[in-house]
């Protein structure tokens, strides 16, 4: 290969740029913009967010023939909560507690890209979000490194099965974005981190690394800052964490633009020194931009990068294609025929309903939920017809095909018993629409509410500093709560919200998040009692958003509030609100009530060499049938640095039938209690330790023992 051929292989183009795309009018202007020629083009690497099996096998074929070497394109694409069939959006899936169903997800995802020609996607993003202003808290599965990191395996063992050269079935997976982008300043988005060394490798690092571990073949940078310098351009983080720690020897792609970014950052002067830099830190791919091509032949030839550099990132371009399998397969799974029969089938969109209606947290319920079939309902609100269910990141999905949430209702009750009004739009009302909403729940036995933030409200760029509902929403609760009926509120959202002028207006409070093709008959089974929900929250909820940040596994301080000291002003404490979110990390309600007792350890001591088995009994006291998901939290009380109130170590997910109970046990062990170090070392210290088993990280019994070194 020649030098440009090498560095063209470095470059990643929107698919519009490769001929038989059907958009190749568009060629001539884009080319121009990026000062890139018809030949790097037709000698580039890799092609971005194309999506059928036509399109691409025509792109392929017409790539082939023009590319001197005949090499193929790998074709990627944002496939983050599905193709054609939508799931619910990641924070809704981690809100399932149920890596099986993740997982599942993940390969019907990956089969319905890879058989409309797809070959990599850029999931799962991993990132640990504990503000919710952050536009793309959606795509995370929440606050806790711990259950992140058992979702990052689940979603790439989903997406790249055990062999993905021989089994067309499946993508490889690309792991997002290292590092800390989830911790960008005030929630917006793109922007500045700012994270100590061990606040990395202690709750931000864990996630990524799993993915790694569970063979994930691609890592995307992030736009932010890493100690000071763009994760792009940032050679300690890719080349000393992720390549030399870490042992990562798969492809390093860019965020978009990411690479000429770094001039805007500040770290380059121009184009050709945003091309050294990046190069320099291991960025295989550069997305979007045309440093590489540009000013990488001529850097190499004035000896100021060596071509070494260049050999490595083509090389493991290259192993990629070989491990797809496109050397011998070029189209590989791309087949007009079977996408037909495979995308958005009915066993597909079949196990999407089943996800969402695990996804859906119960948050409030006075007794009115579950809803009789023979009430009368007044179904009330912007998303009562909407099919804006599916989220962000659902380009591809099938929104013309789905049932809205008046249509899964009326597969529930007589279409007698359902009276519909909008209410309101997502931000604004008029009083003619809150005329008509008044009109119509007053023919009502109970009211139910779909509302919510629209699809464009989260996402990337959706980053917002007020997160309460649009006044309009909470104007039309307002109004419906003056009739003094029973109301019942669904909110489709991508983010936890502050829930002020809802909670404490209504008498049941559903999370649906954005649920995806099947939401909304998953959300009608819920309502109606044929599912009992099981969610819990993935990530707390704020009573204001001058809480944030607000999670579970804070520190302590020198100073707590106590209890038993409420009149102490001098405490770490808002003076207005509770220290505690308004529902906290692993909350959710079911339709039937649990208890936990009898809770015991095998032993008040334990060692390095020796487990620690935790039990408790789990009784379902209710009439329903309903699936609890136990949580087993540990607390280190005197560490070498401050060490969190609780921590997350494990959960169990038990279904009991009315009147049944369970022992349920969990197993500690000394690896689980180490932590990273002021020296940064990864080991655990003799002392005090509490255990607490319980429904969320808020109720909880607690117990204690000590580990003997």
């Amino acid at each position: 290969m020649t030098l440009e051929e090498k560095v063209a292989q470095m470059l990643q183009l929107v698919a519009s740029y490769f001929i038989g795309s059907g958009e190749d009018s568009q060629i001539t202007g884009p080319m121009e913009s990026l000062g890139i020629t018809e030949e790097t083009v037709a000698q580039a690497g890799t092609a971005l967010g194309l999506g059928g099996a036509a399109k691409i096998i025509q792109v392929q074929e017409n790539h082939m023939k023009n590319d001197r070497l005949g090499i193929p394109l790998i074709f990627m694409a944002d496939i983050i909560h599905g193709y054609k069939t939508i799931f619910p959006v990641p924070l809704a899936i981690g809100s399932s507690w149920d890596q099986e169903l993740a997982e599942q997800s993940a390969a019907i995802a990956a089969k319905e890209s890879a058989v409309s020609g797809l070959h990599v996607t850029f999931a799962p993003m991993v990132d640990l979000v504990r503000d919710p202003r952050w536009g793309r808290v959606m795509e995370s599965t929440g606050e806790d490194s711990y259950l992140n990191s058992l979702f990052a395996r689940a979603f790439v063992r989903g997406f790249q099965g055990e062999d993905l050269t021989n089994d067309f079935s499946r993508v490889a997976a690309c792991v997002k974005h290292f590092a800390a982008y989830g911790a960008g300043e005030g929630g917006r988005e793109y922007n500045t981190v700012d994270l100590s060394e061990r606040q990395l490798r202690e709750y931000y690092f864990p996630a990524y690394k799993a993915a790694l571990e569970e063979g994930c073949e691609m890592v995307m940078t992030s736009f932010n800052t890493v100690h000071g310098s763009p994760a792009t351009g940032n050679k300690p983080l890719m080349r000393g964490v992720l390549r030399e720690e870490w042992g990562f020897d798969g492809v390093l792609i860019s965020d978009w633009g990411a690479v000429i970014e770094l001039i805007a950052h500040g770290v380059a002067e121009d184009e050709k020194a945003a091309a050294l830099l990046a190069v320099n830190a291991g960025v295989d791919i550069e997305m979007m931009t045309s440093c590489y091509p540009k000013f990488l032949p001529e850097l190499v030839r004035s000896g100021q990068v060596d071509e070494a550099l260049i050999d490595e990132a083509v090389l493991r371009i290259l192993t990629l294609k070989n491990k797809l399998g496109l050397f011998e397969n070029p189209l590989r799974g791309a087949d007009p025929e079977a996408e037909r029969e495979v995308v958005y089938c009915d066993e597909h969109r079949a196990a999407a309903r089943k996800l969402a209606s695990k996804s859906a947290v119960l948050l409030k319920n006075s007794g009115i939920l579950p809803l009789e079939a023979d009430r009368k309902l007044a179904l009330i609100g912007p998303f009562a017809q909407s099919t804006d269910i599916l989220g962000p990141w659902a380009w591809n999905g099938a929104e013309g095909n789905i049932a809205t949430l008046e249509e899964a209702f009326k597969g529930k009750i007589e279409a007698s018993n359902l009276l519909v009004a909008q209410g309101s739009g997502i931000d604004t009302v008029t009083t003619g629409q809150l005329e008509e909403a008044l009109r119509t729940a007053a023919q009502a036995d109970v009211i139910v509410l779909a509302l919510g933030e629209s699809s464009p409200m989260s996402g990337e760029g959706g980053s917002r500093a007020d997160i309460t509902l649009p006044k309009a929403q909470l104007q039309l609760i307002a109004h419906l709560r003056t009739l003094d009926k029973p109301m019942v509120t669904i909110l489709f959202n991508g983010r936890p919200l502050d829930l002020h002028g809802v909670y404490d207006q209504v008498d049941a409070l559903l999370e649906a998040w954005f649920p995806g093709s099947e939401g909304a008959l998953a959300i009608a089974d819920i309502i109606f009692g044929a599912v009992n929900p099981s969610g819990r929250l993935s990530m707390s909820f704020p009573q204001a958003v001058g809480q944030i940040p607000v999670y579970y596994n804070h520190f302590n301080t020198g100073r707590p509030k106590k209890a038993s000291e409420p009149e102490n002003r001098y405490a770490s404490q808002y003076l207005d609100i509770p220290n505690e979110p308004l529902y906290p990390f692993g909350f959710g309600l079911s339709y039937t009530e649990f208890e936990y007792s009898q809770m015991t350890l095998s032993s008040e001591e334990m060692n390095p060499q020796s487990a620690l088995e935790v039990k408790v009994t789990l009784t379902n006291k209710g009439v329903l049938a309903g699936e609890e998901v136990v949580q087993l939290y540990i607390r280190d009380i005197t560490g070498e640095v401050v060490r969190p109130v609780k921590e997350l170590k494990g959960y169990s997910k038990v279904l009991l039938q009315p009147g049944e109970s369970k022992q349920v046990s969990f197993i500690v062990t000394e690896e689980q209690l180490r932590y990273h170090h002021s020296d940064l070392s990864f080991t655990s210290d003799a002392g005090e330790f509490a255990v607490f088993v319980g429904a969320n990280s808020r109720d909880a019994e607690e117990k204690r023992f000590r580990l003997q070194k």
